[in-house]
């Protein structure tokens, strides 16, 4: 199993910053990935940004997210983080990690993100 843990969500205001963090643990899988999605109220959930660990650490990124938010790994702790910046209300989202296996995703329980204008 592979657990995550998130932190960093909150209230921020529109043009603010936010930092959101997720370590991975566990054993017996080998994590190629991590990354980000978000789920608004009434909506799907979508990917917003996530790193691939075996690429040279190539990124992909949303269209509506990206040169606002980047995303980061720590190699020696299996963390990766997502500086968001220029925050906007319609990023208002519960947010979650996502650890990509050959087998499984696995995904943290979220943290709320709300941006007000």
């Amino acid at each position: 199993q592979v657990q995550l843990v998130e932190s960093g969500g909150g209230l921020v205001q529109a043009g603010g910053s936010l930092r959101l963090s997720c370590a991975a643990s566990g054993r017996g899988f080998s994590i190629n990935g991590m990354g980000w999605y978000r789920q608004a109220p009434g909506k799907q959930r979508e990917l917003v940004a996530d790193i691939d660990f075996w690429s040279g650490g190539s990124t992909n990124y949303q269209n509506s997210v990206r040169g606002r938010f980047t995303i980061s790994r720590d190699n020696a702790e299996n963390t990766v983080a997502l500086q968001m910046n220029s925050l906007k209300p319609e990023d208002t989202a519960v947010y979650y990690c996502v650890a990509y296996t050959a087998y499984r995703n696995f995904w943290g329980q979220g943290t709320q993100v709300t941006v007000s204008s």
